[in-house]
């Protein structure tokens, strides 16, 4: 073999050996699920007053953080778990309205809806629900009789790089939470059977990562028989991620429950009044799914 032939087949050789190297390392796909829930229309930060929250919180220092991981990261989801409103008077003045805008404004993609965004009556919320700019799921609601017939859909599947993600949403029991007079027009149904549904028609839609937006609650506020996330972890199988609310529980680590299949569902809650925001990091490879959260205070100290 002459020195050209060589180097013609050394160059060759090294570059099938890069390109195979390079699919290897792209097998591995990547997404990042940025989360909150009950944010109770705290748009702006908790006052220096020498609370346990001071200083925490804020849409707009939310924005920056959630743009600055959008610049470090191919593929990201922003989801919301309900209680969107009630709890400052930019609830009791505007009706939702700021709260909504400032979401558009951060970009979230999908939200579900939690029993606050009840408390001015269904007419009122149907009013202001057009003005966001992303998706709402609620699976265990049924809208078709109320105002807000076409503005809620049971679930939605969202393409973002090499995942299929469906997501689906779950209130929390209606009655003891909600006025009948608030809620009139919408009949709910069990948060189980719901579940099973949703996760079976996602799948057969493709979807290769399904999330939960939940609101009923992490087992700290388990009242009576009442569904919470914990139960629905272990009673449905094929919901790969819940991102909860209702309870205002701080889950610093994936509560992580194995099923008998050997399926796995993870649970997970940021607290209330956005002052942290949380990051689940999802890779699907060769052996499945894998997850890692990482949970971000919301202060002005984190963002420079």
């Amino acid at each position: 073999m002459n020195r050209r032939s060589f180097i013609a087949k050394s160059t060759l050789g090294l570059t099938v050996l890069s390109n195979a190297l390079g699919r290897s390392g792209n097998q591995e796909s990547r997404l990042t699920i940025l989360h909150t829930n009950d944010t109770h229309s705290r748009l702006d930060p908790f006052p220096m007053d020498g609370g346990r929250l001071q200083g925490l919180g804020g849409v707009a220092r939310r924005k920056v953080l959630i743009d600055r991981i959008r610049s470090e990261e191919q593929n990201v989801l922003v989801l919301d778990s309900g209680d969107i409103f009630q709890g400052t008077p930019y609830y009791n003045l505007f009706g939702g309205e700021p709260e909504l805008k400032a979401m558009n404004l951060v970009g979230y993609d999908v939200a579900t809806i939690g029993n606050h965004e009840f408390d001015n009556g269904i007419e009122a919320l149907a009013k202001v629900m057009p003005i966001a700019n992303f998706d709402w799921v609620s699976t265990n609601l049924d809208f078709s009789k109320s105002p807000a017939s076409k503005m809620v859909k049971p679930w939605i599947v969202k393409s973002v790089g090499d995942f299929r993600v469906g997501i689906f949403g779950l209130l929390c029991e209606l009655d003891g939470m909600v006025a009948p007079s608030s809620s009139k027009g919408v009949t709910q149904t069990n948060p189980i059977g719901a579940s099973r549904q949703a996760v079976a028609a996602l799948r057969a839609e493709g979807c290769n990562l399904i999330v939960c937006l939940s609101h009923l609650g992490y087992n700290t506020r388990r009242e009576g028989d009442e569904i919470r996330d914990d139960a629905l972890s272990t009673q449905v199988e094929g919901i790969d991620l819940i991102l909860g609310g209702h309870s205002h529980t701080f889950i610093d680590e994936l509560d992580v429950r194995l099923h008998k299949s050997g399926a796995v569902t993870r649970i997970t809650q940021q607290g209330w009044a956005g002052v942290r925001l949380g990051r689940v990091d999802v890779s699907l490879g060769a052996r499945g799914l894998a997850m890692r959260q990482t949970c971000l205070p919301i202060a002005r100290g984190n963002l420079s």
